[in-house]
């Protein structure tokens, strides 16, 4: 088949890791685990964990990294699903390459996702949540692709693994296959080196899990954040896959 270059472009605490699990779990399928992240990490100089140990290990220069996500597929798979937090997408990176891509996104609630970052980082901002560019990304590969594309929720695809997931095949032109929905545990050669920082809850999953509400009350300073973050949410959220095509 045809080489398929796939960029999933997500926000942090969402299930983008889980995601990466299934498509890594497909025979057909080479995965990349945030290729922009050593770059974003060396140019903001962000407190994140081992941020040293992400930029000595990995590439933090963005035009060697995106070489290599426009490429030859490694070991001769003939779909490169690459896992991109969308904040990653610094404006110094040039976008030009994006046209090499087939672009996909994975959205979560504002709300959901703010209780869980501000637990990393007590004061995110909207651009911490990737949502604004989420949206700059989308409207750009709708001007210059060939057609619309495909949104899913992280609530959609946790209520719905089977479903969402075929309709994203679909979408993308190839074949579901059962391997995406379940996966052995453990860490694996693709996952960054922050994996120690970060996947403990995914090294021990074998699926995805099931959708569970979080209830509690938003911290007063970050509801001027979600003010600001739903719209992007809304404009995405109303373009995304469903279960049901019709």
């Amino acid at each position: 088949m045809t080489p398929l270059r796939i960029a999933m472009w997500s926000g942090p605490r969402n299930i983008s890791t889980a995601l990466m699990r299934s498509w890594g779990n497909r025979p057909d399928t080479f995965v990349s685990d945030e290729p922009l992240y050593a770059h974003y990490l060396a140019a903001t100089g962000i407190d994140h964990p081992g941020a040293d140990e992400v930029v000595a290990h990995h590439e933090p220069n963005w035009q060697k990294a995106v070489a290599g996500l426009i490429g030859e597929i490694p070991d001769g798979k003939s779909i490169y699903y690459q896992k991109h937090m969308a904040h990653h997408l610094l404006p110094d990176i040039g976008r030009e390459w994006l046209g090499h891509l087939t672009h996909a996104f994975l959205i979560r609630d504002p709300r959901e996702m703010l209780l869980s970052l501000a637990k990393v980082l007590p004061n995110p901002g909207p651009e911490a949540t990737g949502l604004p560019q989420q949206v700059e990304i989308f409207e750009w590969a709708r001007a210059h692709g060939r057609a619309v594309p495909p949104v899913v929720d992280a609530r959609d695809i946790l209520e719905n693994p089977r479903a969402l997931l075929t309709r994203l095949c679909q979408t993308l032109g190839v074949d579901f296959r059962d391997e995406m929905l379940s996966w052995s545990p453990g860490r694996r050669a693709t996952d960054g080196i922050w994996a120690k920082h970060w996947y403990e809850n995914v090294e021990k999953s074998t699926s995805f899990q099931p959708y569970r509400a979080r209830e509690e009350a938003l911290p007063e300073h970050l509801r001027p954040v979600l003010a600001e973050c739903q719209p992007y949410y809304d404009l995405l959220h109303g373009r995304r896959l469903r279960p049901d095509p019709s």
